[in-house]
């Protein structure tokens, strides 16, 4: 996406697709939001079904705005897990039963005949935060999703880089701790082992076979199973020594993860969500010291902030993904946006 004037009058629909949640949102390309839904436990199991459930979602959506369907510029489709923007195919959408393979550009190219673009959503998420939440004013930008898992998107000299496979922004999974922990997607080490969601219940859970975290294990009602990253700063808050050890080893690989993608690409602004958006007076003020202590002093200008969208994040992360240019298709394999 590059920043131009946009054309206040072009319309634009946006799809936030999730397992659980989807919103569906109608804008202007100024992110003017002028109506929006949600669509909770929608997914029937088959993709084309799906399909037909959001497009008479959208054409609702439409009428109650009192517009025509040929009214619309472009339609931006954000969906989780791996996918071909080029190509317009998801090729694999955890929680969405049934989405293996689905020509879904062409699916909905079919029914509204505009131009329909496809995008991850830690991408779609990176570029709404880039333009109208934490990240507005910078020319480089990383974003990390931080909740079960860890993902994120780059923004980088004023465009969202895809990566040569499209999977570039994967940060929670690069390496920090060599031969580490498992992480769920098959390696060892990987950051999002330490510091995503699930890995932290999971570690949680570990230290209470071994008669550590008490309290945490008070809080969950004395069942495991119910143990969660929420339930660990809900202990950190009421001062919990096991709690603040587990928040001294979070810090530091989270910042390790940050000042090596910091050294890396320079970026202007650090964005995160979740677990830190949600208590920021818990992390924020250590973790900066934490990642400028690790990089170069002229790298330590870069801002680092809780994520600023909130609830309107899939709002404006589906609208955003409909503003995009079409991906070059150019055999470098490079993506302009």
């Amino acid at each position: 996406m590059t920043e131009r004037e946009p054309d206040r009058e072009r319309l634009l629909l946006g799809m936030d697709i999730g397992g659980t949640k989807t919103v569906v949102a109608l804008a202007r390309a100024t992110g003017e939001i002028l109506a929006e839904s949600r669509l909770d436990d929608w997914a029937s199991g088959s993709w084309k079904k799906d399909v037909q459930t959001l497009v008479e979602h959208a054409r609702v959506l439409l009428r109650g705005a009192h517009l025509p369907q040929d009214a619309l510029h472009a339609l931006g489709l954000s969906v989780p897990g791996p996918l071909n923007p080029v190509t317009g195919i998801v090729i694999n959408a955890p929680n969405l039963s049934g989405w293996t393979d689905v020509p879904l550009v062409e699916a909905f190219w079919n029914v509204f005949k505009i131009q329909v673009l496809l995008e991850n959503d830690a991408n779609a998420a990176a570029l709404a935060e880039w333009r109208f939440g934490a990240g507005q004013g910078t020319h480089s930008m990383l974003y990390l999703t931080m909740s079960t898992g860890v993902g994120g998107g780059l923004i980088l000299d004023g465009r969202l880089y895809r990566g040569a496979s499209f999977q570039a922004g994967e940060v929670g999974h690069m390496p920090i701790v060599p031969s580490g922990r498992p992480c769920a997607c098959g390696l060892r080490g990987c950051l999002e082992a330490y510091v995503g969601g699930a890995a932290l219940a999971d570690q949680i859970r570990e230290d209470v076979a071994r008669g550590e975290a008490a309290a945490i294990l008070e809080l969950a009602g004395g069942d495991p199973a119910q143990i969660s990253a929420e339930l660990w700063v809900e202990a950190l808050r009421q001062g919990d020594d096991y709690a603040r050890r587990l928040r001294h080893e979070f810090l530091g690989h989270l910042s390790q993860g940050l000042a090596i993608l910091t050294q890396i690409f320079d970026p202007g602004a650090i964005v995160l969500g979740t677990i830190v958006r949600e208590n920021p007076e818990l992390f924020l003020d250590e973790l900066r010291e934490r990642v400028y202590e690790q990089v170069w002093p002229s790298l330590r200008n870069v801002r680092i902030e809780p994520a600023r969208l909130g609830a309107r994040l899939p709002a404006y992360a589906a609208v955003c993904v409909a503003a995009l240019e079409p991906p070059d298709l150019s055999p470098s394999g490079s993506s302009s946006t």
